[in-house]
């Protein structure tokens, strides 16, 4: 492992943008830690946090100056992997008839190179989710394929976990496993501020070799694992995966979907803000005269009663079938479809919820008043 100074980050800002890549970070806009295209250094959210609760969302300042000492804001890196809006062709009337034609940003050449800083261990996990979806098996989103194939990932240990995070129980954080180009853990101490850094692939280890970095000290090295060590013990919330799918496909008359139905709005922020749902819809749209027309892809939620609607009428039409869809889906049926939970443990669903409904807690109530499973320690699924 090595160390990287807080210059030494300029200097990797330096040699990603020399390398043409875009670089997305976090950052705060309007009150919120967001991921954006930054410049420098200077634009991370230096000396803040984020206080989240269900239903509630706010920054404060920390007592230092660490630039990763928050936690997720709600926008995840799906929505430049997987856009919330995409063309994926257009047509034109014209005297010889209708010309069809690709997107105008469709072809690979048009696409910009990104450099991901600053990725959770958790949403890493949730990109290699959407990767099975999109860019593995019989068939590619070949948009998905084309980004990923472009993008550089800087991710960032998790050392502080919120209040609504719950990603150890899911074995998705707060330590990086895999998937990551470069993975830092900000360590801070009385007149030190570092970064112990790993390298994951070729490209990390290119990396660091042109930065020059030094090897990290033992001490250093021990002092950013106690400091992830901690974060497991910090972790707000839990979810007990023992035979988790089985139980849910079990309950699918649980009262507990009835006591849902009286407090969800059937929004759809869940699925908004959550880095794995990829609900979709596909739209036609003509200009005024009808001599252009697009084919657009759109997110959608199954939360919307038009989602789930096929001739003659709407499969789920109730609050209580839809909710209960979506959080089958998550941590029950995608099991079944790519041998992995769909959730994992990121808490946003909880913080963005307008109602503050905890799937964590939903899951718990079923369990508890369920006689199939008992509960275990184990964390199987």
């Amino acid at each position: 492992m090595e160390r990287l100074e807080i210059h030494d980050l300029s200097a990797l800002f330096s040699v990603l943008k020399q390398d043409g890549y875009q670089i997305i970070g976090p950052t705060v806009r309007e009150s919120a830690i967001v991921c954006e295209r930054i410049q420098s250094v200077d634009e991370l959210p230096a000396g803040v946090t984020d206080i989240q609760r269900p239903a509630s969302y706010r920054l404060a300042e920390r007592h230092d100056n660490a630039l990763f000492g928050h936690r997720l804001g709600p926008q995840s890196w799906k929505r430049y992997l997987y856009p919330p809006r995409l063309q994926l062709f257009q047509a034109a009337r014209t005297e010889k008839g209708i010309t069809i034609s690709p997107p105008t940003n469709g072809g690979a050449g048009d696409l910009p190179k990104y450099a991901f800083v600053g990725v959770r261990p958790c949403e890493l996990s949730a990109i290699g989710i959407q990767d099975m979806v999109f860019a593995r098996g019989t068939y590619v989103d070949p948009h998905y394929s084309a980004v990923r194939a472009r993008i550089i990932v800087i991710a960032v240990n998790c050392t502080d976990p919120g209040e609504t995070c719950f990603c150890a129980s899911m074995k998705t954080g707060p330590q990086t496993e895999s998937g990551y180009d470069l993975a830092l853990t900000e360590v801070i101490s009385a007149g030190s501020h570092l970064f112990v850094a790993q390298s994951g692939s070729d490209v990390g280890k290119e990396l660091l070799a042109r930065l020059k970095a030094a090897p990290a000290s033992a001490e250093e090295i021990q002092r950013a694992e106690d400091l992830l060590d901690r974060a497991s013990e910090k972790m707000g919330r839990s979810v007990d995966t023992y035979r988790l799918p089985e139980l849910l496909h079990a309950n699918i008359d649980h009262p507990q979907w009835d006591e849902l139905d009286e407090r969800c709005l059937s929004c759809g922020n869940c699925t908004q803000v959550c880095p794995t749902c990829f609900c979709s819809t596909v739209e036609d749209v003509t200009n005024l005269d009808g001599t252009e027309a697009g084919r657009w892809r759109k997110w959608d939620s199954c939360f919307t009663l038009e989602f789930s609607y096929i001739h003659g009428g709407c499969v789920r039409a109730t609050t209580k079938s839809r909710y209960r869809q979506w959080m089958t889906h998550k941590l029950a049926s995608w099991v079944d479809q790519f041998g992995t939970f769909g959730c994992v443990g990121c808490g946003r669903c909880i913080t963005w919820c307008p109602v503050g409904i905890d799937i964590t807690e939903e899951a718990r109530a079923i369990r508890a008043q369920s006689t199939l499973l008992s509960t275990s320690s184990k964390g199987e699924m």
